[in-house]
């Protein structure tokens, strides 16, 4: 789906990659699930493109949800996957710490599980190499992609600044759709691992001025980041006595 001149959406709201077009090439940031290769050979195609056009994919970091295709890209095509040093082996499959107490509603909770399973969720393959990359890191791939530590969601999580989209790829430092209450606007991820370090975090990310904010799971936010940082503020904000 397209999102603006460059940048198109697989999946949906539940579970979302995105693709950086450029006369370039095209960067992937983030996989999804592995069902969503035929999602993205769909959309390369419908642009006249294919797998050989895909210059490198960038995790924001290293959950099942978001490795997805990402193997199959580096195996078969040879496509490097970018990965903040932390969360290196998180996306080898090295696991992540168990999550905290999560609010949840049912109909949210079998939405996401049956989206999971149906798009191959449970049998995600792990990467089995990866290219290390830091913050501050532009990185050689189409549209120059910046990448912006936001330690919280976990350790070596990432935004991903594409000046040429004029958007800000998330991951789950943020959502704007909870997978577990079905809740949406912006808003504090779940199953994070230090979820007040991750609501600090965000404020680095309103330097970027970015109009477009894309996160991992929710609809795309066109409201400037500014606006979809102070709204998860407030929503992580305790309530007032």
């Amino acid at each position: 789906m397209k999102i603006s001149e460059h940048v198109h959406r697989l999946g949906n709201d539940i579970v979302a990659s995105y693709l950086v077009v450029t006369p370039e090439g095209v960067t992937a940031v983030d996989a999804g699930l592995p069902g969503h290769r035929r999602e993205l050979l769909a959309e390369l195609a419908s642009l006249g493109l294919g797998p050989a056009d895909v210059a490198g994919v960038v995790l924001t970091h290293g959950d099942s949800d978001h490795v997805g295709f990402a193997e199959w890209l580096r195996r078969e095509h040879g496509v490097p996957v970018y990965v903040h040093a932390a969360d290196a082996s998180r996306a080898k499959g090295g696991g992540k710490p168990a999550g905290l107490k999560q609010q949840m509603k049912l109909g949210a909770l079998l939405q996401f599980l049956t989206y999971f399973v149906r798009k191959g969720g449970a049998r995600s393959a792990w990467l089995t190499e990866v290219v290390e990359v830091h913050d501050g890191d532009v990185l050689d791939l189409p549209g120059s992609p910046r990448v912006i530590s936001v330690p919280g969601h976990s350790e070596g999580s990432v935004a991903v600044h594409v000046p040429v989209a004029d958007a800000l790829f998330v991951g789950d430092a943020l959502t704007t759709r909870h997978v577990l209450t079905g809740a949406e606007g912006p808003q504090p991820a779940p199953f994070t691992d230090e979820p007040e370090r991750a609501v600090a975090s965000l404020r680095v990310l309103v330097d970027t001025g970015a109009t477009w904010v894309l996160p991992g799971h929710g609809a795309p936010w066109g409201g400037g980041v500014a606006a979809a940082v102070a709204a998860v503020e407030a929503a992580a904000a305790p309530p007032r006595a």
